[in-house]
């Protein structure tokens, strides 16, 4: 029984129960991606058009990716603190939409519902800061995998939620929205506990190979399955039955990771009691040697006398070189021959607050290269429904799925082959950013022209090339900026998503498209004397939208879009230039 006991504790401190109750988290934090599907229930509920729903879209966008109180509030509270925030803010938040739409509720004006949106998808904020937080600490060495993982499940949560609302099989579709504000809750409220940093043993394992590797292969199947199910409902009418059974395969295939931490725990061979030992030895040696070098004293000397080739030496010899110089120095400096300074603020892979990163040029780098490649994609991702009707598509929610799934893999993906290019090449992880905003680039053109197939192919690119962002982007700034604040930092980047949202879709798309609307409108009633003045009057006064056919609705948008998409590559590879010894001295393996 004792033996049992131990066995258990250690399953409930397995650092990889901790990752798969993140995913599980993370699996409802998707709930900004079935806007899509609620806004129609809204916008007939409460007789909105289309301009006031664009609205509540720009609330949600707002309050999925402003998470500066969650990061805060990470850092004051424990995780399961925060986790109980952000499901009480979502439960709220759509609890209240909810109540408004059903009747139950007064109806409130058009700004309280874009603050409710707000509220009820900032929760998000909260699941995903700690669901990051707790793995990339559970995980130091391995923040690609993790992130792309964590990321890539928050992506697929819109198709998740959504294939178990088709499995209730609701008349009412206002229900969504109920679904929305409790399942997540629900979800949350149960796992906070797990989700948290765990003490032991944090390094790289040879198991841990196996394992990821096998979560990699459990997400690659719950995508297709994901992708062939919405196929198969899409073109076939299925009973209730048959939904209820696909419902099912896809909860055994989001539980089936959970044979990672019960076979580490339960199953395995326990650790021989000497090799433990030697491996606690060797933990602290590093410990120690952490330790000493975080509290050195750097002399500003020492970036001043020492050879240009210095840092492109391996990490031991490059630290027995610089010993030596800044022994010399202590001598000198003891003669009184020069004069000792210390160094100000962290150097790039140390720890930064929020404040020493803002003054730094690499931080802001990736937050323009973010704003402009994530941005550009988010465009697409709200404009989805009518950039498929443009071109002759009813069944836009098609497309809204596929985006979904393609998401998930691009942030799969992104983590995978960037942790790569850092482990095995010790280069900047930021050259996968570039790569990924040169595909969306492309999947813009395809946007553009409006070929056959081309919403296929650019709901594809745009999907990968987006979704890799947010596993990249993530890794990069714990590299580049510690772990000790990662909240606040990851926090602050996702304000690149409603700034670029703002500018991209609410400005720019929409004026084009209203533009290009107005002027098939004209021509369709022979009516080329009306001056933009009425037009521009009529859209104050919130009328019905006109709708916009061809390709050339979104022609000048999506190359818009491409060229902001090549700047990106642009800042991407400037950061690359500037943190190659970085990843050097962090992933380069010494000359033997």
């Amino acid at each position: 029984m004792g033996e049992l006991g131990e066995k258990f504790r250690g399953f409930m401190n397995n650092r990889w129960l901790v990752f798969v109750a993140a995913m599980w988290i993370q699996s409802c934090a998707g709930i900004g991606y079935l806007f899509g599907s609620i806004s129609p229930v809204i916008k007939s509920s409460l007789n909105y058009n289309q301009r006031q729903v664009a609205r509540l879209g720009v609330a949600k966008d707002l309050g999925d990716s402003v998470g500066f109180l969650a990061g805060s509030l990470c850092e004051v509270l424990p995780l399961w603190g925060a986790l109980l925030v952000g499901a009480l803010q979502n439960f709220v938040g759509y609890g209240w939409v909810w109540l408004v739409v059903t009747g139950r509720s007064p109806v409130l004006p058009l700004w309280a519902m874009c603050i409710l949106i707000f509220i009820g998808t900032n929760g998000e904020t909260y699941f995903n800061t700690a669901a990051l937080v707790s793995c990339v600490q559970n995980f130091p060495k391995s923040r690609g995998p993790v992130v792309g993982i964590l990321k890539g499940f928050a992506g697929l949560g819109g198709a998740i939620l959504t294939q178990i609302y088709a499995m209730i099989h609701s008349p009412d579709h206002a229900n969504l929205i109920f679904m929305v504000a409790v399942g997540p809750a629900m979800v949350t409220v149960a796992l906070m506990f797990i989700v948290r940093p765990v003490k032991g043993h944090r390094q790289v394992r040879a198991s841990d190979g196996f394992s990821f590797s096998f979560v990699y292969s459990v997400c690659i199947l719950l995508a297709a399955y994901l992708m062939g199910v919405m196929l198969v409902e899409d073109l076939v009418d299925m009973s209730p039955k048959i939904i209820t059974i696909f419902t099912i395969v896809l909860l055994v295939l989001l539980v089936v990771p959970i044979v990672i931490p019960l076979s580490q725990s339960f199953f395995s061979d326990p650790r021989a009691p000497l090799e433990e030992a030697l491996l606690s030895e060797s933990q602290k040696q590093e410990a120690g040697k952490s330790q000493q070098e975080t509290h050195e004293v750097i002399f500003s000397e020492v970036e001043e006398e020492k050879p240009k080739d210095m840092d492109l030496l391996p990490a031991l010899e490059r630290q027995k070189r610089i010993a030596h110089l800044q022994a010399k120095l202590f001598q000198a400096a003891a003669e009184g021959a020069v004069r000792v300074k210390r160094r100000r603020g962290p150097h790039r892979g140390e720890d930064f607050t929020l404040m020493q990163a803002l003054i730094k040029a690499d931080f802001w780098l990736i937050f323009f290269s973010l704003l402009l490649g994530s941005g550009s994609g988010l465009t697409v991702i709200d404009n989805l429904g009518q950039m498929s009707q443009s071109l002759g598509y009813n069944n836009t929610h098609i497309f809204v799925s596929m985006i979904s799934i393609w998401n998930f893999l691009g942030r799969i993906g992104g983590g995978y082959f960037s942790e790569i290019i850092v482990r095995d090449h010790a280069y900047p992880r930021p050259i996968a950013m570039a790569v990924a905003q040169l595909i969306m680039a492309v999947g813009h053109v395809f946007f553009a022209m409006g070929w056959p197939g081309a919403m296929y192919v650019g709901t594809l690119l745009i999907g990968l090339g987006y979704g890799a962002h947010w596993a990249i982007v993530p890794a990069a700034a714990s590299e580049l900026f510690g772990l000790k604040k990662f909240g606040a930092l990851y926090n602050f980047l996702t304000l690149a998503n409603p700034a670029g949202s703002l500018v991209f879709s609410g400005l720019i798309a929409s004026s084009i498209y209203d533009y290009e609307a107005e002027k098939q409108a004209n021509a369709h009633h022979h009516n080329p004397t009306q001056s933009s003045f009425s037009s521009f009057s009529s859209w104050l006064m919130l009328d019905e939208p006109l709708k916009c056919d061809g390709s050339i609705c979104f022609f000048l948008t999506s190359m818009i879009m491409s060229g902001l998409c090549l700047i990106a590559v642009v800042l991407s590879m400037i950061l690359v230039y500037r943190t190659k010894i970085v990843y050097a001295n962090l992933y380069g393996k010494p000359r033997t």
